[in-house]
């Protein structure tokens, strides 16, 4: 498969809608609200980054920029939305020795940061 990212956006985004509707729905009245905003910051930023992915998968053929781009986006939802939903669940789901996520939420960031980077510098190259 030449390009993979619209297969990882179709499941990224049913999984986001997935777990938007269980932040909206059935962890409301389990999370503080500081989680619960938490929470919500890694469905958005999940979102954003599968609407990318999207696009890079109906491109087609893309650049090995872009390519590099959708893996450091699909690393950095991984990193950054991953630990944030296990962070801010902590307190009902009884994982309460997860402190070592923390540093790892701020390098999925800087992996959003690069891919958009490299979108950059596809744009400049083209």
């Amino acid at each position: 498969m030449k390009n993979p990212f619209l297969l990882i956006a179709g499941i990224s985004g049913a999984l986001v809608v997935a777990l938007g509707a269980l932040g909206a729905h059935s962890l409301k009245p389990y999370l503080p609200p500081d989680s619960l905003v938490s929470y919500e910051t890694a469905v958005r930023y999940q979102f954003y980054h599968t609407l990318a992915l999207l696009i890079i998968g109906l491109l087609g053929d893309v650049p090995k920029t872009i390519r590099y781009a959708g893996w450091l986006f699909v690393t950095g939802i991984i990193c950054f939305s991953g630990s944030v939903y296990f962070l801010s669940t902590k307190a009902i789901t009884g994982l309460v020795n997860i402190s070592f996520l923390g540093p790892i939420t701020p390098v999925g960031g800087l992996l959003f940061m690069a891919g958009w980077v490299m979108v950059a510098v596809a744009a400049v190259r083209k």
